[in-house]
């Protein structure tokens, strides 16, 4: 059931969002890329009257909003909602109708209100019906974690793309879109794909995978930035961050993302078609954002990391912290995988640089307790990444899994992104010690990789219980109280996603 407020009443494919305010009536806007709904409210006000009586909401589902006195409102078209009901009248800030049957509140055109009614309740049916089994008490977040999927696809230039949320996130982001298709690949492949696919559409010929995909165009450079981004990010390091264009992406992970898709849903041919593009994204690391030629790729701009608000950017807008080089070293080893898969011989050297770069990786950076990130000394879950190369000596993987079972991460709810006991944490404040699914979820990953599936497993569970008691499907979750952290977005895509695979796994 939908509240309205964190859930709002909207369909797959559709911008329009229907809330309620305040005073109790309801309020529609648009979802638009960088743009407040404030700015594109459509209707404000609405109220149905049967006579003098106010007929509140009954009921909010996935297919239509219920008031008393049998009227309902439903979408007839992902740009039409239409009020349906005998002897109803509808009130709103901007005018008033009968409602005597069907009427077109948003949108044009005449409508069967009886038709609409069904076509909505059979849309959502299917849906749902395609949802992978999950266990017993899982099942209501899980279907809340389907609904949101579903409505968080949008046509962006012409290609049906998952975005984050609509509440703020209105385009196709570069990792985000890689948790997503980890989801959809159990029920629809196809569109996992797609996911995958629009982003290496839109990659540039040096092999950068742009960050963002929206209506306008990509987020590829500083220069593609919002004034706002801009502003926001010279606050958090320090004075003005960016005086050149910068390239912007998102962490390297878009072959282990093909290689999981794969796995559900064997396709040779989508292999064959982005290996090469591929290849080319893992060069771009090397060959453009390594600027002190150590071998050791950093982040250039602060959105590239996906974690703009840590405090691993509190020096400067620059910083290598060691996910980076962990995902780029699993990357050489996805390659692999699918060079075997296509029959190509490079497999074994795409092998021996994965282990190249691992042993770099603790040559430069493993100070015999951590890894280290150069210009931070403040304790994150990503000096636990290398975990995720599968390739670390026995005893640095187990002294990293002791930092992590330890109380600095594992409390009552773990992992926070800044250690519970750093001066730095701050439970409530966004990448600076609230817990993120995609953090957990690459930890759970890492930790079945290096052998350690029993640590997995609890992790997994920890995860799972926040979020199916934590209230909703959230961008971010306060470690302390296990609740929706303050300023976090609602209805948040790769949440939904990474707990309904977490929750697949687990109900196996």
């Amino acid at each position: 059931m939908l509240d309205l407020r964190e859930r709002p009443f909207t369909d797959r494919g559709s911008r329009l969002l229907v809330m309620a305010a305040d005073d109790g009536s309801l309020w529609i806007a648009r979802a638009l890329y960088e743009t407040r709904l404030s700015e594109t409210t459509v209707l404000t006000g609405l109220r149905l009257f049967s006579g003098s009586t106010e007929l509140p909401v009954r009921q909010a589902l996935p297919d239509r909003i219920e008031f008393d006195g049998g009227a309902a409102l439903a979408f007839a078209d992902t740009e039409t909602l239409v009020l349906t009901g005998e002897g109803v009248r509808a009130v709103w800030d901007q005018g008033e109708a009968a409602v005597d049957g069907c009427h077109t509140l948003v949108g044009s055109g005449s409508f069967d209100g009886p038709t609409v009614l069904a076509g909505a309740a059979e849309r959502w049916a299917a849906w749902f019906a395609r949802m992978p089994a999950v266990r017993a008490d899982l099942v209501e977040r899980a279907r809340q974690a389907w609904w949101t999927l579903a409505v968080n696809l949008i046509d962006i230039r012409g290609r049906e793309s998952m975005i984050p949320s609509k509440y703020g996130y209105v385009g196709l982001w570069n990792w985000d879109s890689y948790f997503h298709a980890i989801a959809l690949r159990h029920a629809d492949p196809v569109l996992a794909r797609e996911q995958i696919r629009i982003l290496l559409d839109n990659q540039r010929p040096d092999g950068l995978i742009p960050d963002v995909v929206h209506d306008h165009g990509v987020l590829a450079e500083t220069t593609d930035l919002p004034r706002s981004d801009l502003a926001r990010l010279a606050q958090h390091v320090g004075g003005e961050p960016i005086r050149e264009a910068v390239p912007v992406t998102k962490p390297p992970l878009t072959a282990w993302a093909v290689w999981k898709v794969h796995e559900a849903a064997p396709d040779l041919e989508f292999l064959a078609e982005v290996y090469e593009p591929l290849v080319r994204s893992q060069a771009w690391w090397f060959e453009h954002s390594d600027p002190d030629g150590d071998g050791l790729a950093e982040y250039l701009h602060p959105y590239s990391s996906g974690l703009d608000d840590s405090p691993i950017w509190d020096n400067g807008p620059r910083a290598e912290p060691p996910d980076l080089n962990a995902y780029l070293a699993l990357q050489y080893d996805r390659q692999a995988d699918i060079a075997d898969a296509l029959g190509r011989p490079e497999a074994d050297t795409w092998r021996e640089k994965a282990q190249a770069h691992t042993d770099l990786m603790i040559a430069r950076r493993w100070d015999g307790k951590r890894f280290t990130t150069p210009t931070a000394e403040v304790r994150t879950p990503l000096d636990l990444m290398p975990l995720f190369t599968g390739r670390l000596p026995a005893e640095i993987a187990d002294r990293l899994v002791a930092d992590l079972t330890s109380p600095s991460f594992w409390g009552e709810r773990a992992v926070p992104t800044v250690a519970y006991d750093d001066p730095l944490f701050q439970p409530d404040a966004m990448w600076r010690g609230p817990i993120w699914l995609n953090v957990n979820y690459l930890l759970i990953d890492g930790l079945i990789r290096s052998g350690r599936a029993d640590v997995a497993a609890e992790l997994a569970a920890k995860t799972l219980a926040m979020v199916r008691d934590g209230g909703g499907l959230y961008e971010y979750w306060n470690p302390e109280t296990g609740r929706k952290a303050t300023r976090a977005t609602t209805g948040f895509g790769w949440s939904s996603a990474l707990f309904l695979d977490l929750a697949i796994t687990a109900s196996a």
